[in-house]
């Protein structure tokens, strides 16, 4: 049975370099195609159950929504595929669900059976990736953070807070409803002591971890 193998990469030349390499391997299907996280979604919305694909390979860094909030929203096993071995991309594409973690630079090999590693639920990760992991793993923990009770989205809301955004901004931001913004912002003031998003601003910004 072949794996059905979604591209998600703003690059032309990358989407079909990958689409003609993975055609050439037995086993493995092309799903479909799209430019960005958001083109992903309303292909896989028009996609018949029976062809959705198996597995994602997609790239860290996009226009109007990125991988790694493309992956939180996926129910599909996904790779990030990317030229960026940036710590934030790395770790915050595996706290989003991805299986794997390669660079582009992995030969063909690799990756063929990186996807067939996903597809069986197994977890991928390329050189650098995995460096950066153990690294952490032997990281003597950290001594919990004024902020550490907050879940990661009410973080991310909350430093943009600090930085002086507004609801409207910040749905827009983190392409979610301004309502669901507002339920972000009640939970960590109650969380967090405190009375009004002036007093989380001045917050954030003594405790700013970026």
């Amino acid at each position: 049975m072949n794996v059905r193998v979604l591209i998600v990469d703003d690059q032309v030349l990358m989407r079909e370099g990958l689409r003609k390499l993975l055609e050439m391997e037995d086993g493995i299907e092309i799903a479909g195609e799209a430019a960005d996280g958001l083109a992903a979604l309303d292909l896989l919305a028009s996609m018949a159950p029976g062809a959705l694909p198996d597995v994602a390979l997609v790239d860290a860094r996009m226009p109007r929504m990125d991988g790694i909030e493309l992956i939180r929203r996926l129910d599909v096993p996904s790779i990030i595929l990317t030229t960026f071995d940036d710590d934030d991309y790395i770790f915050g594409g595996l706290r989003a669900g991805a299986r794997g973690y390669l660079l582009k630079d992995t030969p063909p090999n690799e990756l063929v059976a990186a996807i067939g590693k996903a597809a069986r639920g197994e977890m991928v990760l390329g050189g650098v990736a995995a460096e950066r992991v153990v690294a952490e793993l032997h990281r003597a923990p950290a001594a919990p953070g004024p902020m550490a009770e907050l879940s990661e989205r009410e973080h991310e809301v909350a430093v943009l807070v600090g930085d002086g955004a507004t609801n409207r901004e910040i749905a827009r931001r983190l392409f979610i409803t301004e309502g669901t913004t507002k339920n972000h912002i009640s939970s960590i003031l109650r969380k967090l002591g405190l009375r009004d998003r002036t007093q989380l601003a001045i917050h954030v910004s003594k405790h700013r971890v970026q």
